[in-house]
């Protein structure tokens, strides 16, 4: 708790935050310059007892005065100085902070970003430090969102938490003005504290409630961590949500991503008192929405040690193996639980026994369905980005199946070279991709790479459009066909040649089969799928349609619905009280004329 005195206290919320933090890591010593920028921070700070003030007209000597005064008390000291060259004076301080890994916090008050290279007086450019001044350099940003103080907040703890990571240095704030200068809060509001915890720190009390993980694309899992996090679910009653790129195949895994689609229904398996965030990326979206909706709370575990807060709740990042983490928190006797896992798999279940597989077109989620139960043992599997992987992201794949989709940069380019390049690694073991026109045609010219063997299968689902642009669900779905030129790039490669690829594929070297329908479909995935089928590359030619592919997923995506009351609660939310106020005004006076 932070003693607050009865002052009064700078109004921007910028400044708040960097004050709260400030405190909140015991940082007292201030060092300050003269100046107009940076009064709000510093008439503040003079006006909290918590804070141990000293003055330096020059911001040279200031600095220097820093190195000692930290270099004595072994404490951090801050340094406050105003915009145009002001801040440029604490270089040669900074550099002997640098070297001899001295606790320095410069925050340089500045103006707005936006006003930098328009020649406005005392306006430099400061976004960029010299490599041996500073650890680490950020903007606390001026806020007039939400999203402008997560951001703020982040990049403060960010450069606070650099102090002391892997060896102390010194740090630069670059504290924006907010506007008007004004001292009206009578009490600081507080913010959120970010903590790292390393292997041989405390570790912080596990809070009893609904526990749950999240696992985005992640390397090929070690038997012993995959174990370990197996008895941290029995224990805990946790699960492990995941989509295929998290190659996780433990005993409590749970695929979710039907069940967090559903678009008028919320399942509560998403309300998490804890999640503990393992891996990197993930493109499954559906789960990473409802989670971040539903989770209270989020620990990153992850050996980097920095802060990435998907889900705006980061409260710790462990900085250490996946395996100290969870051993750390098990304990050597307890009873297996699986109440949690089960209510998970019943919801998944329930979902899924609601599709109508001959109601859905041809299409990639129908596909999907029928082929992810039946994909060979031990094989591998690469999905391109978006419609493809979220339609596979809706069925399990057996357990010895791994996985992959270029989710690290998600772009479209290069998911075929990569499919390619991993089935180099094993002649023996089928590799399979799956992949829209779009991102196939992209990178089809990695198919004349003389390395390719019978090992590889590809299955190109041709509807001759960027289908991610056509679907309901996406913003350019609301411009209807004006968006089939540019925007979904429509008529490429042939506009669906029944032809093109056949040639193509043939010409260097793969079996060619393709189908028009689910009858041809069925008659033909046999021959995709069979490791004894040939002695050559098969290539799968699939054409569908955007407006199947759109149907298909509206239905997916509302096979369950909630209750009348929490549908209209769920409306609420995402349109908000106003907006419902200005509809029903609207409706009356329509019905009124």
């Amino acid at each position: 708790m932070i003693k607050q005195d009865n002052i009064l206290l700078a109004s921007s919320r910028n400044v708040q935050i960097v004050l709260y933090l400030l405190k909140r890591y015991g940082i007292r010593k201030v060092i300050a310059s003269p100046g107009t920028q940076n009064m709000e921070l510093v008439v503040s700070m003079q006006r909290d007892s918590f804070f141990e003030m000293y003055s330096a007209a020059d911001e040279r000597s200031a600095a220097y005065m820093a190195c000692g005064l930290s270099a004595e008390s072994n404490e951090p000291v801050v340094l406050s100085c105003t915009g145009a060259t002001a801040s440029r004076n604490y270089l040669p301080g900074l550099t002997e902070a640098y070297y001899r890994h001295l606790k320095i916090i410069a925050i340089t008050s500045t103006e707005r970003e936006n006003k930098i290279g328009h020649n406005i007086a005392q306006i430099i450019d400061r976004r960029t430090s010299l490599n041996d001044t500073v650890k680490i350099s950020v903007v606390a940003n001026a806020i007039d969102t939400l999203d402008d103080e997560w951001n703020c907040e982040i990049q403060v703890n960010k450069a606070l938490l650099e102090l002391n990571h892997h060896g102390p240095g010194p740090i630069h704030i670059n504290l924006e003005k907010q506007g008007v200068t004004s001292f009206t809060t009578k009490r600081l509001p507080s913010c959120r504290v970010i903590e790292r915890i390393s292997l041989f720190e405390s570790f912080p009390l596990l809070p009893k409630g609904k526990i749950g993980i999240f696992v985005g694309s992640h390397t090929k899992w070690e038997a012993n961590i995959t174990k370990m996090i197996d008895l941290f679910c029995e224990e805990f009653d946790a699960v492990v949500f995941c989509d295929h790129t998290s190659n996780f195949k433990g005993e409590y895994r749970v695929l979710s991503s039907l069940v967090a689609s559903q678009d008028w229904y919320t399942s509560d398996i998403f309300d998490l008192d804890i999640l503990i965030q393992l891996g990197e990326i993930s493109g499954e979206y559906y789960e990473c929405g409802k989670l971040s909706n539903g989770v209270k709370e989020v620990w990153r575990v992850n050996e980097d040690g920095i802060i990435r807060d998907q889900f705006k709740k980061l409260k710790y990042i462990f900085e250490m193996p996946e395996e100290n983490f969870f051993k750390h928190y098990v304990s050597n006797s307890h009873v297996k639980k699986k109440t949690f896992y089960n209510r998970c798999i019943t919801e998944y279940n329930d979902i899924y026994d609601r599709i109508n597989e001959k109601k859905l077109p041809l299409c990639n989620i129908w596909i999907a369905k029928l082929l992810a139960p039946v994909l060979p043992e031990n094989c591998f599997i690469h999905f391109g980005i978006l419609n493809s992987l979220r339609s596979w992201n809706f069925f399990e794949i057996p357990n010895s199946v791994q996985s992959s989709s270029n989710v690290g940069g998600f772009g479209i380019d290069g998911g075929v070279s990569t499919l390619v390049g991993a089935s180099l690694a094993n002649p023996n073991k089928l590799h399979f991709g799956v992949f829209g026109d779009l991102a196939f045609f992209y990178d089809m010219n990695s198919l004349g790479n003389h390395h390719l063997g019978a090992n590889l299968r590809i299955m190109l689902i041709n509807n001759g459009i960027g289908t991610e642009f056509k679907l309901y669900s996406h913003p350019a779905s609301k411009f209807g066909n004006e968006a089939d030129a540019f925007i979904a790039a429509s008529g490429h490669y042939g506009s669906c040649s029944s032809v093109l690829i056949k040639h193509y594929a043939e010409d260097l070297g793969f079996v060619y089969i393709s189908a028009n329908n689910k009858e041809e479909f069925l008659q033909r995935f046999p021959n995709f799928i069979n490791a004894n089928h040939s002695d050559k590359p098969v290539f799968f030619e699939v054409f569908t349609s955007s407006s199947a592919e759109n149907e298909a997923l509206r239905t997916v995506n509302n096979l369950k619905q909630s209750s009348l009351n929490q549908r209209k609660s769920m409306i609420k939310k995402m349109i908000g009280e106003q907006s419902i106020s200005s509809v029903r005004k609207i409706i009356n006076i329509i019905k009124n004329r």
